[in-house]
């Protein structure tokens, strides 16, 4: 068994609705055990600033699924609850938005997968709701979640409860 770290963000229809559900999916994926559940938070919309602002949070799961099966997984709820990945789209709304932030402490580059998520100690929207469940995880190469956090600025995004 290993903790894998998803994140979950929304920003189309009743994204607080949307995300609360989406962790209720993840908490019953098999083969999965939800250890935690971050709060909600609302986040400005970033990259593509002209969209409405998001719901992120974050899980943290204890799973016997390799990291490509756990990824097909979380691809299929995201399915269920309305996502069309167009090609070539980055930054866009979306109905829900399920990202493999950490798998254990591996590092994993495959084509449809990079663990840990390019970019996760950059960005403050993937940070702060992954801090309220595994603030001690480690970032390989970036050392833990609860420092990376320390110098990112997290102006405008705010928790909304849980």
């Amino acid at each position: 068994m290993v903790m894998a770290c998803v994140g979950l963000g929304a920003n189309l229809g009743d994204a607080p609705a949307t995300v609360r559900a989406a962790i209720r999916a993840l908490a019953a994926l098999p083969d999965c055990r939800l250890l935690a559940a971050s709060r909600l938070y609302r986040t400005p919309a970033w990259g593509n600033e002209d969209q409405p602002d998001f719901m992120n949070a974050a899980v943290a799961l204890e799973t016997a699924l390799p990291a490509p099966l756990l990824l097909e997984r979380l691809l299929a709820i995201e399915q269920a609850f309305g996502r069309v990945r167009l090609p070539g789209e980055r930054w866009g709304p979306r109905t829900l938005d399920l990202d493999l932030l950490l798998y254990g402490e591996q590092v994993i580059d495959l084509p449809q997968l990079k663990v840990p998520h390019p970019h996760l100690h950059e960005r403050a929207f993937a940070l702060l709701p992954l801090a309220d469940v595994a603030p001690e995880a480690v970032i390989p190469g970036h050392g833990t979640v609860r420092g990376a956090l320390v110098g990112i600025e997290t102006c405008g995004i705010a928790p909304i409860g849980g």
